[in-house]
C-alpha cells in the first residue's frame, strides 16, 4: 500500500476507535446512572433543565452587555479605559455562556437520540399488540414534543452569534482606539445591536418556556 493509502487507512481506524471510545463512555455513564435510579428519560429532563438555567443567565448577561454599550454611547468624559474593560468583561461572559449553552444542547441531543433509539428497540421486544401500539404512540408523541423543543433551542442559539460578533468588533475597535472619536463612530451601531439583543431575548424566552413545558409533560 502506498503512503497516501496508509494515511487514509490510519485516519479511518482512528475515527472508528474514537466512535467506539465515545460509545463505550456513554454506555458506562448510562449504566452508572441507572444504578442511582436515573434512566435516560430522567437524564434528558435534567439536561434540558441545565439548558434552561444557562439561557436564563444568558439573557441577563446579554442585557448587561447592551447596557455597557449604551453607557459607552453616553460617554462624555472620564476614564474611557474603564468603559472598555467593562465591555470586554461583558463580552467574555456572553461568549463563555454561549459555549456552555451549545455544549449543554449537544448533551440534550445526544441523550435524546440514545433514548429514542433504545425505545425503538425495546418496542420490538413487546409481544402484546395493544401494548406495542400504545408504546409506539407514546414514542411518537415524545419525539414530537422533543422536536419542538429542539427547534426553538436551536433558533435561540443561532441568535447569540450575531450579537457576539458585534460585541467582539466593538471590544477590539475600542482596544485599538481608546478615544472620544472612536466612541462617536460606534454610536450609530447601538440601534442595530439593540435590535439583535431584543430578538435574542425573545427567542430565549420562547425556548425557556418550551423547556418548562417539555419538562412538565414529558
Amino acid at each position: 500500500m502506498n503512503p497516501a493509502g496508509i494515511k487514509i487507512l490510519t485516519r479511518v481506524v482512528l475515527l472508528w476507535a474514537m466512535v467506539i471510545f465515545i460509545s463505550g463512555c456513554s454506555t458506562a455513564y448510562y449504566a452508572t446512572m441507572e444504578k442511582f435510579g436515573k434512566e435516560k428519560r430522567h437524564i434528558l429532563v435534567d439536561n434540558v433543565e441545565d439548558v434552561q438555567e444557562s439561557q436564563v443567565k444568558a439573557q441577563e448577561e446579554f442585557k448587561d452587555a447592551l447596557t455597557k454599550i449604551k453607557e459607552l454611547y453616553a460617554f462624555d468624559g472620564g476614564e474611557l479605559e474603564v468603559f472598555y474593560d467593562k465591555l470586554k468583561d461583558s463580552y467574555e461572559d456572553c461568549d463563555s455562556r454561549a459555549n456552555q449553552i451549545e455544549k449543554r444542547i449537544n448533551d440534550v441531543k445526544q441523550v435524546a437520540g440514545d433514548l429514542f433509539s433504545e425505545w425503538e428497540t425495546e418496542i420490538t421486544q413487546i409481544n402484546d399488540v395493544k401494548l406495542k401500539t400504545s408504546s409506539r404512540k407514546s414514542l411518537l408523541d415524545a419525539k414530537a414534543k422533543y422536536k419542538k423543543l429542539e427547534t426553538v433551542m436551536n433558533k435561540s442559539t443561532r441568535g447569540m452569534y450575531p450579537v457576539l460578533v458585534k460585541l467582539k468588533d466593538y471590544v477590539l475597535y475600542l482596544k485599538h482606539n481608546l478615544n472620544a472619536k472612536a466612541v462617536g463612530s460606534l454610536s450609530g451601531e447601538v440601534v442595530s445591536i439593540e435590535n439583535d439583543v431584543e430578538t435574542l431575548i425573545k427567542d430565549m424566552t420562547v425556548s425557556i418556556k418550551e423547556a418548562q413545558s417539555f419538562i412538565k409533560n414529558f
